[in-house]
């Protein structure tokens, strides 16, 4: 009998090791959900979920706290967590409106704090918050729906989140969409139960003890968020543009061409890693640096080719900013719309005036002397690179192409190149020439 008390003694004793030991060997993966919805959180959380995959994680857990976002990112995120592997719990600390809503659902299990919400999902555009026309609700409540029935929760719930035309008998009235409370989401099927904490849910699912792994971000995303600063993003492209200028004002000089290109793809390079830039977008910034280049180079004067090469530089790098979906701004939000905008100008401003600025002071820098002529070669002083005679100064023409401010004029019958000061003149313009160095006459309006 003395053995058997022994014996079963020790057992009993052995149990909790073993099971405390079996608890540890279980592996937590934990991130948040805590901004918008939007391509850099579902950068973030096809990040984290890979990473609880290599690290074979018997459990994610996401700390849920948004009020939506884009409806197609949520939709990618939400798909990610359906054919997820691995169980996923969402804990709502605070709420999970509109697009968290969706994602929350997608879930295996719900969880909520104290005081914390969900629902809310009517679709709104991104300019003045009013609800979005009735195929962007179709589509978000059909996702709703089936999202609902793959995890197991009433599907006309789910939908009445979404169009407050919806009434469901003793849950809604028709002209408001589903909020509910953490005692109401418990009641009807969307929380499987109130918490404090991430760890007060893991203790109660026999998780107290696992190796749990926080989501964070590594050196590449902090480097990337570093350049998606409005303030970094704005110094790149007065980088850019600057480069760009004075590389076609002094073409095969080389370091503010290597400077452009550098910033160009610090610049894109981020948004593009956090699908903000498309392609497309990026596509038509080197459509305008062509465009401004053939009408500097090809075509003389500035004229429709330029115009339309800067406005597709500018436009790429605004659009490079900005979530649309193929040019569709109705989800993206006023605020963000106005920041890139106002980046944008501001850094172009910014650019001219640097041009300005630096531009008489080029000469100055010692590395320049080697590859700029800082001096005048007067006539007087024997220097001429002149094609014409002397004798042209002062004779009267025509225009014979616009001059924009350069293009052709007509003296006696006799075709020349010119330019003007800066002014343009239209063909059949009387013109007087006023200086004959140079490759081309330069000339001015003839005053009648």
């Amino acid at each position: 009998m003395k053995n058997i008390l022994i014996l079963f003694f020790s057992i009993s004793l052995l149990i909790p090791s073993v099971l405390l030991g079996q608890e540890a060997d279980k592996k937590v993966y934990v991130f948040k959900i805590d901004k918008d919805i939007d391509p850099a959180m579902n950068r973030r959380v096809k990040i984290a979920m890979e990473e609880a995959e290599k690290l074979k994680a018997d459990l994610i857990l996401i700390e849920m706290d948004t009020y939506g976002g884009a409806v197609t990112d949520a939709d990618e995120i939400r798909t990610r967590i359906l054919e997820s592997e691995i169980p996923v719990y969402v804990f709502i600390n605070k709420d999970a409106a509109s697009a968290g809503a969706l994602i929350s659902i997608a879930s295996d299990s719900i969880y909520m704090a104290p005081g914390a919400s969900i629902g809310a999902a009517t679709v709104v555009n991104g300019v003045d918050g009013a609800a979005a026309p009735d195929k962007y609700q179709s589509y978000m409540r059909s996702m709703m729906r089936s999202t609902a029935e793959a995890t197991g929760r009433d599907p006309k719930i789910a939908e009445a989140m979404v169009d407050e035309k919806i009434e469901i008998e003793g849950i809604s009235e028709a002209g408001s969409v589903i909020t509910f409370s953490v005692s109401e989401a418990i009641q009807y099927g969307f929380c499987e139960g109130e918490f404090d904490s991430v760890d007060e849910i893991l203790a109660a699912k026999g998780f107290a003890n696992a190796e749990i792994t926080n989501y964070e971000e590594d050196s590449v995303d902090q480097i990337i968020a570093f350049f998606l600063s409005p303030a970094i993003s704005g110094v790149l492209i007065l980088i850019i543009i600057g480069g760009i200028y004075f590389e076609l004002q002094t073409p095969g000089v080389g370091f503010p061409l290597l400077a452009a290109i550098v910033a160009t793809l610090l610049y894109f390079i981020p948004y593009y890693l956090n699908g903000l830039a498309d392609n497309w977008e990026i596509l038509v910034f080197f459509i305008g640096v062509i465009l401004l280049a053939v009408e500097l180079f090809v075509i003389p004067g500035f004229g429709i080719f330029g115009v339309v090469g800067i406005v597709m530089i500018l436009g790429g790098l605004v659009l490079g900013m900005l979530p649309n979906q193929d040019f569709n701004f109705a989800f993206v939000p006023a605020s963000q719309l106005f920041g890139a905008l106002l980046t944008v100008i501001l850094a172009a401003l910014g650019s001219v005036g640097l041009v300005f600025w630096l531009t008489p002071k080029v000469n100055e820098w010692g590395a320049f002397k080697h590859i700029t002529l800082a001096t005048t070669q007067d006539r007087a002083q024997g220097y001429t690179s002149s094609i014409y005679s002397e004798e042209l100064k002062g004779k009267i023409g025509t225009v014979h192409s616009r001059l924009r401010p350069s293009g052709k004029i007509e003296i006696e019958g006799e075709i020349y190149d010119a330019y003007t000061r800066g002014e343009f003149l239209e063909k059949d313009e009387k013109i007087t020439v006023i200086s004959t160095e140079g490759t081309s006459l330069r000339v001015k309006k003839l005053e009648s």
